[in-house]
Formats: structure tokens, C-alpha cells, sequence
């Protein structure tokens, strides 16, 4: 009983090593490609204002959409408890004042964690008959955005943002990593 309770502790193991590993390699890629949209994934705003981690995503999302990798922006993210506006939206205003026009920003501010934030896009851009997008996050997160959009019916690159203050700290980074270690095979189970 010893032996398969010290087999099985091994194997889950080198299962979680192999997560971490998996998450690091894909936060060190970035596969930016012509795409049909470039999808920008929510993170906090503050009075309507994107915080720090929020507007690296939006400025790195910007260069892409400058360098015309893709004809669209999508902005994703919810109202967060006590705000009155969606980080898509204030995503949108964000990137139409950069210089994108408001007829390519789209906002989807229909999620509040990630998953039904990519399920609305999906369903938005599958509704275009396009299925290529650009995921921009912070680079701790692109595996599990990665398996979550192809699990949905989407064609996903990560192009992650390098200028994210938590791309910065390396303590910070580490929690992160960790953490998406155990959420990226959740969801590469349990995302249909």
C-alpha cells in the first residue's frame, strides 16, 4: 500500500512540475500573429482610470494594433464590487484616447473571471464568423487563457504584456505562477 501511495504522490508530482514548467515557457512566449482581433483581458480600474497591471495590458494590446496585426480590439472585464463602470469600458475610453478609433474597440463587459469573459468573446467574435485573436494578459496567465479560448472554438496567440509592474517583481510573479500551475489543468478539465 506504501509503494502505490508513494507512486501515485510521485506522479502527481511530476504532474505539477510539468504545469509549473508549461506556465513558464508559455509566459516567456509570445506568438503574436496576424489575428482577426486582438483581446485584451480585464484587470483593475480604478474611477475609471486602468491600474497599473491594466494599462500595460492595454498599452502592449496598442503596439499590436499599431504594428496591424489585427483590425479589432476587444476589451474584456466586468464591474468590480462598489465600482460603477466595466474595466472593458474604461479599457475601450483607454485605447480610443491612444489613438485606436471607437469603431474598432469593442468592450465585453459581461465577466467577472476569466472564463466567462473569454466565453462572451467567443461568442462575440464566433458570431463574426472570425475565430484568430491575440490574447494580451500578463504573461503568468497565457497558458490557462490559451487551453480556456481553444476549448471555446478560438484560434489563441499569447502575446503577453513585459512592462506589467508584476512582471517586475519577481516575488510577485512567482505567486502567480504557482497558483496558475494548479488553475491551467483545472480548466483544461473542466472548460467545455
Amino acid at each position: 500500500m506504501r509503494r502505490v501511495i508513494s507512486v501515485v504522490v510521485a506522479l502527481l508530482a511530476a504532474a505539477w512540475l510539468f504545469s509549473v514548467i508549461q506556465v513558464v515557457l508559455a509566459a516567456q512566449r509570445d506568438a503574436a500573429a496576424p489575428a482577426d482581433a486582438i483581446v485584451v483581458l480585464g484587470a483593475a480600474q480604478y474611477n475609471g482610470h486602468p491600474s497599473p497591471v491594466f494599462k500595460a495590458r492595454l498599452d502592449h494590446a496598442a503596439e499590436l494594433f499599431r504594428g496591424g496585426l489585427a483590425p479589432r480590439l476587444v476589451v474584456t472585464g466586468g464591474v468590480g464590487f462598489g465600482d460603477t463602470v466595466s474595466e472593458a469600458e474604461v479599457g475601450r475610453s483607454y485605447l480610443v484616447a491612444a489613438g485606436a478609433g471607437p469603431m474598432a474597440v469593442v468592450a465585453i463587459g459581461t465577466g467577472r473571471s476569466t472564463e466567462r469573459s473569454l466565453r462572451a468573446t467567443a461568442a462575440w467574435i464566433t458570431s463574426q464568423g472570425r475565430r484568430r485573436v491575440i490574447l494580451v494578459s500578463d504573461g503568468f496567465h497565457m497558458l490557462r487563457l490559451c487551453i480556456i479560448a481553444s476549448r471555446l472554438g478560438l484560434e489563441p496567440l499569447g502575446s503577453p504584456a513585459r512592462n506589467s509592474p508584476i512582471a517586475a517583481n519577481l516575488r510577485l510573479e512567482l505567486g502567480y505562477i504557482l497558483a496558475e500551475s494548479f488553475k491551467a489543468p483545472i480548466a483544461y478539465l473542466v472548460t467545455r
